[in-house]
């Protein structure tokens, strides 16, 4: 069994292939003996107000900058890793941020701008699994449980794509933590920032956390840590060697919590906050591609997945959708009402093909997506013709 992976080819290699791909040559593997069984990620942009507009004004890239209110009250809502090293952190009054980095240069946040750029990285992780529960416009957990994976690909492959798409398709980086729960994946993917892949193993979680500061928990904010503190309880690992029954007495309700975030566990489901309103499943090619045939072929195992996708959630299609991505990234989207609801593969193949064959003119497209909008109940799905054959 594979045990490692390769963040730039996003291969699985063998454990003892040594410190470098054996297909890319790349050394940035990460290794885990969970790699293949853990589900649970959480996503975080790397200071993300800050790197959209590093990206967007290139003169910005090697400067510290600071994202926040100009005023003589504001405060600093984004700084860049290169500020954070004079010790600029988030909400820190911008007087106190501009006395610790002088040469900074401080912008006020475009939030119209952020909100398009998350959209876009949504779209990236929507492409991925169907449950995604976001957190903020720069962090979301996804579970990518078998049930949920949209792609072909394993869940630990699945998070490495979405890292190489975020960089390459909207511009900036992320660092990702991954986990058997929320609670393990959030502290993983705050283990080595920025552009970070770290995973917090079920196994090992104890061992872990130990060391931890209280404060890392969920819901340990400064006043109950300042509590737990005043009683000798500095670290997970203090919490870690008293039973729950002691830390409910000490704490009511919440030392049954604490005692299970101490251990590793953490049984809250991740939870999308609206309910999907389309079903999709998209690749992007390894070369771009332009052959109407190739891209219809293409399209055939992603209308399959979005079928199974409809049976599992008990929904039928009313609209096919047709995304389509050129090489120099402009987005196409085609859509076609069906005369009823379908759950059928064959159905949808129908009507995308000659949506892609309208489309397929000699441009070179690198990314093609299936979908299905206007949903129905299931019963509603593929009635009987008057000859008793479904339609």
């Amino acid at each position: 069994m594979a045990e490692s992976l390769c963040r730039d080819c996003t291969e699985l290699v063998e454990p003892d292939d040594g410190p470098a791909c054996s297909i890319c040559g790349s050394t940035r593997i990460v290794s885990h003996p969970e790699l293949e069984t853990l589900a649970i990620a959480h996503i975080d942009c790397d200071a993300f107000y800050a790197s959209v507009e590093k990206r967007d004004n290139p003169a910005l890239r090697d400067v510290p900058l600071i994202v926040g209110g100009t005023s003589g009250r504001g405060v600093v809502t984004t700084a860049c890793y290169i500020a954070r090293r004079f010790g600029v952190r988030s909400a820190m009054p911008m007087f106190q941020a501009q006395e610790l980095c002088p040469r900074a240069t401080v912008i006020p946040p475009d939030m119209a701008k952020y909100r398009r750029v998350s959209a876009g990285i949504r779209e990236i992780f929507e492409a991925a699994t169907e449950v995604i529960e976001p957190v903020s416009l720069d962090e979301a957990y996804l579970d990518l449980s078998p049930d949920y994976l949209l792609g072909d690909v394993p869940a630990a492959q699945a998070l490495a794509l979405i890292a190489r798409r975020v960089e390459r398709e909207i511009g900036i980086t992320v660092s990702i933590g991954f986990s058997a729960n929320k609670f393990l994946a959030k502290l993983a993917s705050e283990m080595r920032k920025p552009r970070g892949f770290s995973i917090i193993g079920q196994r090992e979680a104890r061992k872990v956390l130990a060391p931890m500061a209280v404060s890392k928990i969920n819901g340990v904010g400064t006043v109950t840590a300042r509590r737990l503190t005043a009683t000798g309880l500095e670290t997970i690992g203090d919490l870690q060697r008293l039973s729950e029954a002691e830390l409910v007495a000490r704490l009511g309700k919440f030392g049954r919590r604490l005692s299970m975030f101490a251990r590793g566990e953490d049984d809250r489901p991740v939870t999308p906050h609206r309910a999907a309103k389309s079903i999709s499943a998209e690749t992007t090619f390894r070369t771009n591609m332009a052959s109407a045939a190739e891209l219809v072929e293409v399209a055939r195992p992603l209308c399959d997945r979005v079928a199974t996708a409809l049976e599992r959630k008990g929904k039928a299609g009313g609209t096919v959708v047709v995304k389509l991505k050129t090489a120099d990234f402009r987005i196409i989207t085609r859509n076609r009402r069906l005369p009823h609801p379908t759950q059928r593969s064959a159905v949808l193949l129908a009507a995308a093909r000659p949506l892609i064959e309208a489309e397929a003119d000699g441009r070179f497209f690198r990314l093609l997506g299936i979908g299905v909008d206007h949903l129905y109940p299931a019963t509603a799905a593929d009635p009987p013709t008057l000859f008793g054959e479904e339609g």
